[in-house]
């Protein structure tokens, strides 16, 4: 069985589901192989490469625009041709998602666990909290509290900062107390986080890829076209599970964890399939000015480097 054939059974999976969140997939386009090559690109290249994934023109023209609408991209006309970017806060999102994305989930841990009460805060903004703090990997420990063993802190102060309610939220930082409180944060972080499923995610996740990665690994160069549809769905696929993921300490994780198996099969199989991808994009994509502009040198340090 050759490489195109089990990459089409991976897309023909993809276009059966009863809902294709075109939206979804075309940011992780454009955060994925876009953005460090330019970052923009003529909407009628993006028509074209995701025809060969079940998206069609009408379908790829109402997704841009509710992008737009909803600041995720931005639009530039020149003549009759629409060019599109990610915008600001389009751009700001993905660079947060990339250090999740392209780096190593191992996390060293000190023992130590972050915690957010969120008493002070109203309904409204509490909600908006709570939201940004599931981002960040924390999870509800109770109805006003949430907690991380292994927290950004800048990510978080930032975060507190720019809410413009930091003086209303506590934060604590501390140990538990000993071996049996260990084991009772272990329990209440299965209960707070459905690690169960993220776990069965990660292994749907490894059984989707690993024919494709085996596949791939055997041959000497590998069609643009086919690189390509890999390496997106690969991103799209793994930023979906990964984006739930909130990244434990081994220790606070169940026995067999798929994640990090997850991670090096994703790691490998974009190294193999990204050059080739990158050769499709310099014929199929278009800016205002012509091709793409070649990636940029901070896009070679993806998954500990891509040389």
């Amino acid at each position: 069985m050759s490489l195109k054939i089990v990459a089409n059974s991976l897309i023909t999976e993809f276009r059966s589901r009863s809902t294709i969140r075109a939206g979804s997939l075309i940011i992780t386009m454009f955060g994925d192989a876009i953005a460090p090559r330019g970052g923009t690109s003529w909407i009628g290249s993006l028509i074209h490469v995701l025809e060969d994934l079940g998206i069609n023109e009408r379908l790829v023209r109402t997704s841009v625009f509710r992008l737009s609408r909803d600041n995720w991209l931005e639009s530039t006309q020149v003549g009759r041709r629409s060019y599109y970017s990610l915008s600001n806060i389009g751009a700001a999102e993905f660079e947060k998602a990339t250090l999740r994305i392209y780096g190593d989930p191992r996390q060293v841990w000190d023992g130590d666990w972050y915690t957010v009460f969120l008493d002070g805060l109203d309904a409204e903004h509490k909600e908006v909290m709570r939201k940004e703090l599931r981002w960040l990997g924390f999870g509800a420990i109770s109805t006003n509290a949430m907690t991380h063993p292994t927290a950004d802190v800048v990510a978080l102060k930032t975060l507190l900062k720019n809410s413009g309610a930091g003086e209303r939220i506590a934060v604590l930082r501390g140990k538990t107390l000993g071996r049996m409180q260990d084991d009772a944060m272990r329990r209440l972080v299965h209960k707070s986080w459905n690690l169960e499923e993220i776990d069965d995610r990660y292994r749907g996740f490894i059984g989707q890829f690993r024919p494709i990665y085996r596949k791939a690994s055997e041959l000497a160069s590998l069609d643009g076209r086919t690189a390509f549809q890999i390496r997106t769905l690969l991103i799209h696929e793994y930023r979906r599970i990964l984006l739930r993921d909130p990244l434990l300490p081994a220790e606070m994780l169940p026995p067999a964890w798929n994640g990090m198996t997850a991670y090096r099969l994703c790691r490998n199989l974009y190294r193999l399939v990204f050059g080739a991808a990158d050769e499709f994009m310099s014929t199929e994509f278009e800016t205002a000015e012509g091709p793409l502009p070649p990636p940029a040198p901070e896009f070679y340090d993806r998954f500990g480097g891509l040389a």
